[in-house]
């Protein structure tokens, strides 16, 4: 729109805009901005693409949508409420997911600018390695809070979004979920597992009785743990021979109908009395006090427990009232269930009520058991979701500095658009929008943007099979989509992207098929065009311990000289972390990137192992455990710790914010060469800013 009035912009601007095309990637808080600053602004071809439906929750600060909006597509509501703003530009929007085979190299080609307005880091990464092939300059944009972020990424220019590591996000002992929780977050992660484990995608790890296995619960006698019921307590069955046999949890539930009283007396008595047979667990604790469906606590004033409390979100719900979502919950979530084609699964979601109302309801029981302070359904679903207050003039000040950074692009100064920071409170110099002083060159031990990309990676080759390299390592941890991997000295494939091509492979281990100290693996995403090196340390790990970590630094580790190929001295000093989820170096990211979130664990396992915390050249690099990683960023030899937990990890996600889980969909390669530049020499800049999103 003003474009088209001659006056308002400079000649030369004025038709740079009028010939442009950007592709702006989320419809949500920011992306609605960002479309109504770009329609009003005169550009006169946009096109958006979100996977998202509108919910009520983002109606406070998405203006482009209303209450009848309320289950549409994002892109198509956003394209349909920005027309109104100026009918003469051209807007196609895409109701799909950035991180699809229809969404190539080639489609991010045909744009001038990118413009990032995305929730989660897994889809900022593919749109960052999209734009770096394709050599599209990418405009990254984040909120949290107060807080907010805009940053330009260009090939062989600036950093790249996954050049520096990001905050880790919390997580918690696998064993505090299930046996000693502390904090009513632990209830709620316990609560959101047992939801999966009744209708949602089950996982092993997020297995909710009791954990024998628990260190501290070593010592115990054999008997002690078959006393009160124990296998009763598990949903086991025991044979004539006196083996126990497993039962699912979720057939458990179904040969029970979802009985109420059933699945409550399990979860809530008996597995809680099989906690109280692990003594050693409550030696220096209060021990929790289990409770059965008839209690006198559980009846009382059950007659007035109708279906209007449910809907009092900041009212901290008695014992009966939680009984009686719990039993109405059930019955929703089953009938959902069974509506389900054959295979499929409920996914929970913060703004699914009976979803919400489930966990709600046995996280607070569970927390009466564990005599942790009970908290209102509103408190539970922000600390469920782990929302971070989403502030709508945050929101429009951010896109509007995405906008203006467009414009230098097109005008190729690109010297100009150093990254800008905005702060709730004024820095020494009086400035709420802090820019860099200069803008922030490439880490040239990126394992995306550098020349040679390559990491070391410790395993034991033992323990690993070919389908944990695959799904733990190169997907969650590397945010590959379709990888194939190949023996560099032999040639040998033993990963192909090709359905069933390897699948032979995929449970042996990595000695097995010669993949031993000091072997280099060649791996490659045709899809995102991108090539990575890995080179192989073995080491005899402990059951306890990580089965694998991403070490960074050469010096570090070094491989055996005579099979390591001759590549520059500083190759393998990546990598560095993706933004919130997950590049999910098993590490799950937290939505708010401006602060770092240390894990918190009891006070034994802090005497066993420490979080490392390294001073770079420039950022500060937090290391954190979890049961399948550890990433290490450090120049100096300090010795590994070790850690005898498994931990769980805390999904956070939020609109406007930034982290969601990595999209699961299967993508097909496509066939494009890899360019490679050569590397820049680093020029960062002196001031010291918190890097968030």
């Amino acid at each position: 729109m003003a474009a088209s009035i001659n006056g308002v912009f400079p000649t030369t601007l004025q038709e740079k805009i009028k010939s442009s095309k950007l592709l702006v990637v989320g419809a949500g808080g920011i992306g609605c901005e960002i479309l109504k600053n770009l329609v009003l602004s005169g550009f006169p071809y946009i096109e958006i693409i979100d996977l998202d439906t509108i919910d009520l929750s983002n109606l406070n600060r998405q203006f482009l949508f209303h209450r009848e909006h309320v289950g549409k597509s994002k892109a198509q509501v956003a394209r349909e409420s920005a027309l109104q703003f100026n009918p003469d530009v051209k807007i196609k929007a895409y109701h799909d997911s950035i991180i699809g085979t229809d969404y190539g190299v080639n489609f991010f080609q045909n744009f001038d600018v990118v413009l990032n307005a995305l929730d989660n880091r897994a889809a900022r990464n593919h749109v960052n390695r999209m734009c770096l092939n394709a050599h599209v300059p990418l405009i990254e944009s984040g909120t949290a809070g107060y807080n907010g972020q805009v940053e330009m990424i260009t090939k062989g220019l600036t950093q790249c979004y996954e050049c520096t590591p990001k905050a880790t996000q919390k997580s918690f002992p696998g064993c505090t979920i299930r046996n000693t929780p502390s904090e009513l977050i632990h209830c709620i992660v316990w609560a959101k597992h047992l939801f999966n484990q009744l209708f949602g995608e089950t996982d092993d790890d997020e297995d909710i009785s009791p954990d024998v296995a628990d260190p501290e619960a070593q010592g115990e006698s054999t008997n002690s743990h078959n006393d009160g019921g124990g296998a009763q307590a598990s949903g086991d069955d025991v044979s004539q021979a006196g083996n126990v046999v497993r039962v699912n949890t979720r057939q458990w539930a179904k040969d029970n109908n979802y009985d109420p009283e059933t699945l409550f007396n399990k979860f809530f008595n008996d597995d809680i009395k099989y906690l109280l047979s692990m003594s050693n667990l409550w030696k220096t604790r209060k021990p929790p006090r289990p409770i059965q469906w008839n209690n006198a606590l559980l009846r009382q004033d059950k007659a007035n427990c109708e279906h209007q409390f449910m809907r009092q979100y900041h009212k901290i719900w008695s014992l009966a009232e939680c009984a009686a979502v719990f039993e109405d919950c059930l019955k929703k979530l089953r009938t959902n269930v069974e509506n389900l084609v054959e295979g499929d699964f409920l996914v929970w979601d913060k703004d699914d009520q009976p979803a919400m109302d489930f966990v709600a309801a046995c996280a607070n029981v569970r927390a009466y058991i564990f005599e942790i302070a009970r908290k209102s359904r509103f408190e539970v679903k922000s600390m469920a979701g782990n929302i971070i207050a989403a502030i709508a003039t945050t929101n429009a000040i951010t896109a509007g500095i995405v906008v203006l950074q467009t414009i230098k692009i097109l005008l190729k100064d690109f010297n100009k658009c150093k990254s800008v920071y905005m702060r709730l409170h004024q820095n020494p110099r009086q400035q709420l929008l802090v820019p860099e002083k200069v803008l922030s060159t490439p880490n040239p031990n990126c394992y995306v943007c550098a020349a040679e990309p390559a990491i070391h990676l410790r395993v034991d080759t033992k323990r690993m099979r070919i389908k944990e390299l695959r799904d733990e390592v190169l997907k969650k941890t590397i945010n590959m989509i379709n990888p194939d991997v190949l023996i560099d000295s032999k040639g040998a494939v033993v990963i192909s992207s090709e359905e069933a091509e390897t699948e032979c492979n995929e449970e042996k281990f990595l000695n097995e098929l010669d993949i031993v100290d000091g072997v280099v693996l060649k791996c490659d995403d045709f899809f995102q065009n991108y090539e990575l090196n890995i080179i192989i340390i073995h080491t005899d790990a402990e059951r306890e311990c990580p089965l694998f970590e991403v070490v960074a630094n050469k010096d570090q580790l070094k491989p055996k000289e005579e099979t390591v190929p001759n590549k520059k001295e500083n190759m393998a000093d990546g990598p560095s972390t993706s933004k919130k989820t997950r590049l999910n170096q098993t590490i799950e990211f937290s939505d708010d990137d401006d602060l770092c979130i240390v894990e918190e664990e009891d006070e034994r396992v802090k005497g066993q192992t420490k979080d490392i915390s390294v001073q770079t050249s420039e950022t500060e690099m937090v290391t954190k455990n979890t049961n399948m990683l550890r990433i290490t960023l450090s120049s100096q030899d300090e010795p590994m710790p070790k850690v005898k937990r498994k931990t769980t990890v805390v999904d956070i996600i939020d609109d406007d914010v930034i982290e969601i889980l990595d999209s699961d969909e299967e993508l097909g390669p496509t066939k494009i060469k890899r360019i490679r530049v050569a590397e820049p020499q680093s020029n960062h800049g002196s001031e010291n800013i918190i890097n968030i999103d």
